[in-house]
């Protein structure tokens, strides 16, 4: 009786492994395709080149916060209470304004990207359409979601290559 289940589960888990075989399966890193796209670069300038001197003007507003909140905590001891509420006040200000200068930031990029997003989704279906149809793929599998696969089985650099061809 074990010998009769041994050899149905043989040809169970046999079955199954050529199947498995028989479908060609690939990897793609669908965001990696799309952010080294042609169109994925023009919109990243840009984006840089509405935002102009905002990033680093946000950036030195937060050396500044931090300047304050070390000059804070290594002479707050010996300062009067005047001093410290002043250069308290001060930290709350700036810590404000740098909160609110971050957030804008934030916003027009994740405003941006979803733009771009909702412009390239059809292009970039469009893309892996092509390479899937190339390459008689079966199943095809993010790659963030594969813990190995061989290199020859990711078509990420394809994809890009085939959405910065498309017209």
């Amino acid at each position: 009786m074990r010998k009769i289940a041994a050899l149905c589960l043989a040809s169970i888990l046999g079955t199954l492994s050529m199947a498995a075989q028989a479908a060609d399966v690939a990897v793609l890193d669908w965001r990696e395709a799309l952010m080294n796209t042609t169109a994925a670069q023009h919109s990243m300038n840009q984006l840089k080149n509405q935002l102009g001197n905002k990033p680093q003007q946000v950036k030195q507003l937060g050396q500044q916060v931090q300047q304050l909140q070390k000059r804070l905590q290594q002479n707050g001891d010996v300062m009067s209470d005047n001093e410290r509420q002043n250069l308290a006040q001060q930290l709350r200000q700036k810590g404000t304004q740098f909160q609110q200068q971050r957030q804008q930031l934030e916003q027009q990029r994740q405003q941006a990207e979803q733009s771009f997003l909702k412009q390239a989704k059809p292009k970039l279906d469009k893309a892996i359409e092509q390479v899937v149809q190339r390459h008689h793929v079966q199943v095809l599998v993010d790659r963030q979601s594969v813990i190995y696969s061989d290199d020859s089985l990711d078509l990420t650099k394809e994809v890009t290559n085939t959405f910065n061809s498309l017209q």
